[in-house]
């Protein structure tokens, strides 16, 4: 299991905040996916400032690779970060492993691990080029 994976299930439960950055006060979905890498001992610069709304797909995959991270394709990997487009040009980030996620689920207002099958399939996939 990745070190990325193993801290995202330690954020289960955590309280879901809109552009939440922090563990105590509660995470969104980029909040996730920047503790997550910290606990693992990676930073990802740039998706400090990551729109939530509004965003290109195009956009949001430049930011993506501005922190850090490269388009992979081929087998999901545990720590893989995935890249949703949803209705209404909302875009969402997720980890994934092979049939599971954990996300920032605003509706159930926490951190959750989820079957795979809770999200549309990513627009794309992510990992740090040193793990390509």
């Amino acid at each position: 299991m990745s070190a990325v994976w193993v801290a995202a299930e330690a954020l289960v439960g955590v309280r879901f905040r809109l552009q939440g950055r922090e563990a105590v006060t509660g995470l969104d979905c980029v909040g996730v996916i920047v503790a997550a890498f910290a606990a693992a001992g990676t930073k990802l610069a740039a998706l400090d400032d990551y729109p939530l709304r509004g965003v290109s797909l195009r956009r949001a995959e430049a930011l993506l690779s501005q922190a850090g991270l490269v388009p992979v394709r081929g087998a999901t990997r545990p720590g893989d970060v995935g890249l949703f487009a949803l209705p209404g040009r909302q875009l969402h980030l997720a980890l994934l492993a092979p049939g599971r996620i954990i996300h920032a689920d605003a509706g159930l207002r926490r951190v959750v691990r989820a079957p795979a099958s809770r999200l549309p399939e990513a627009a794309s996939r992510w990992r740090p080029s040193s793990e390509r």
